[in-house]
C-alpha cells in the first residue's frame, strides 16, 4: 500500500487587511496507519508564524490531537509544540498539552506525518512561500492581472522565481511581489510551487495544464 496525502477543505475568512486560511487534509501511511491533519496561517499578521493540528487513534487508547507552530528557520520550516489547541480533526482524540505530547509514544510518528503532508499538500507549499517569503518577479500585465500566468520559472543561479504572461517580459515593467500573493489570484499555481531551482513549467492557458522541464 503506497502512502497517501488526501487533499481536504481549504477555508478562507478575512481579517482586518488580511485572509486566516484553514487548510484540512487525511494521511494514509503504507501500512495502513490513519491520521487527520490541518494547518492555516493569517496574511497581514504580525507574526509569521502558522498553527498546526495531527490527530491519530480516535476512539482508541493513544489517541490524541498533537498541536503546533510551524515557523521559517534557516530557509527551510521548524516545528515546535504547543499547548493551545488549533483544529477539531476526524482522527484525533483529546487535545495534548505540549508536555504531554513530548511524552506520547507515538511523537515520531507525528512528526513523520507533518514531514510527508508538508512535501505532498500543495497547500502546504503555498504556506512554506508564505512562512520564507519568497518574492517573485512578475511582467507587469501579471502583476496587474490584466494576463493570466503562462510560464513560472524558479532561477538556479539566485534561487528567484518568475511569472510571465503572454507578453514578453519587459524588464522594465517588472514588479517584485511576495510569490503567495499570486496564488491568492490564481490557485493552479498549487501545481508549480514545487518547482526545483533550474526547473520551470509553462502553459498555453489558463485553464490549460501545466508542463514541467528543467530551465
Amino acid at each position: 500500500m503506497s502512502l497517501k496525502v488526501i487533499e481536504g477543505r481549504l477555508i478562507e475568512t478575512r481579517v482586518g487587511t488580511g485572509v486566516e486560511r484553514r487548510v484540512f487534509g487525511e494521511f494514509v501511511g503504507p501500512r495502513g496507519e490513519l491520521a487527520s491533519y490541518a494547518f492555516g496561517w493569517t496574511t497581514g499578521s504580525d507574526q509569521d508564524v502558522a498553527r498546526l493540528t495531527v490527530g491519530i487513534g480516535a476512539g482508541n487508547p493513544g489517541g490524541a490531537s498533537f498541536h503546533a507552530v510551524v515557523f521559517e528557520n534557516e530557509g527551510g520550516y521548524a516545528c515546535s509544540l504547543v499547548d493551545e489547541p488549533f483544529e477539531r480533526v476526524p482522527e484525533g482524540g483529546p487535545d495534548l498539552s505540549a508536555a504531554e505530547a513530548r511524552a506520547h509514544e507515538d511523537l515520531p510518528f507525528i512528526w513523520w506525518v507533518v514531514d510527508r503532508v508538508m512535501e505532498r499538500d500543495r497547500r502546504a507549499r503555498w504556506m512554506k512561500h508564505w512562512l520564507l517569503g519568497t518574492t517573485s518577479m512578475q511582467t507587469g500585465q501579471v502583476f496587474d492581472r490584466s494576463e493570466p500566468i503562462l510560464s513560472v520559472s524558479h532561477n538556479a543561479d539566485d534561487g528567484h522565481w518568475q511569472l510571465i504572461g503572454a507578453s514578453d517580459a519587459d524588464p522594465a515593467t517588472g514588479r517584485l511581489s511576495h510569490l503567495h500573493h499570486a496564488v491568492e489570484h490564481d490557485l493552479t499555481l498549487l501545481d508549480v510551487l514545487d518547482l526545483e531551482p533550474g526547473e520551470s513549467a509553462y502553459r498555453t492557458g489558463r485553464d490549460a495544464p501545466w508542463t514541467s522541464e528543467p530551465s
